[in-house]
């Protein structure tokens, strides 16, 4: 398939709230998922959602096989495809965590998220998807569903005093394509 380009904030087409799937299996959203796995991989993504790559579906993808050098202290999380998703927060506790996006490059800040949620959804095949998480899975699948909704992490953000660029928070670390 193909590495597509990633729509940056103050596009449009990032606010605006993705579509549910209708149908699975089907050869489009098998090339939709490639087209994400594709992308995501080339920036060194921890996930991806449909509408950063101009795709009004409620579609993302995340997980970390290995090191990821934008996440280097993170835990591992599964490869998922999550379609549809449904988030429910398991109680009021967040915790706060630095964040970045493929949408939002360079920059770096500090979000609160809920430390601990439940997600649903289905797979590529329609196949039922319910998994219990917290922490740094946790934060990933809000980050990617919030694109789902027209929001990006800087919307999230409170404190801009731990908002700014990569480069000048974490001298070091590979930001070439956050």
């Amino acid at each position: 398939m193909a590495v597509r380009e990633i729509l940056k904030m103050g596009d449009e087409r990032l606010l605006r709230v993705a579509q549910p799937v209708t149908a699975f299996n089907t050869p489009a959203l098998h090339a939709l998922r490639k087209d994400l796995d594709d992308t995501m991989q080339a920036a060194n993504g921890a996930g991806l959602a449909a509408p950063q790559i101009g795709v009004d579906l409620q579609v993302v993808v995340f997980g970390s096989g290995e090191i990821n050098p934008r996440y280097p202290d993170a835990p591992v999380v599964p490869y998922t495809v999550l379609i549809n998703p449904v988030l429910t927060p398991l109680d009021d506790e967040e915790e706060e965590g630095w964040e970045g996006c493929l949408s939002v490059p360079s920059l770096r800040g500090v979000v609160p998220r809920y430390k601990r949620l439940r997600y649903q959804g289905f797979d590529l095949l329609g196949q039922p998807i319910d998994r219990t998480v917290e922490g740094f899975h946790a934060r990933v699948v809000q980050h990617e569903c919030d694109h789902l909704i027209g929001m990006l992490y800087p919307m999230r953000v409170r404190d801009f005093t731990r908002f700014g660029f990569t480069e000048v928070l974490f001298p070091g670390l590979d930001n070439a394509e956050d």
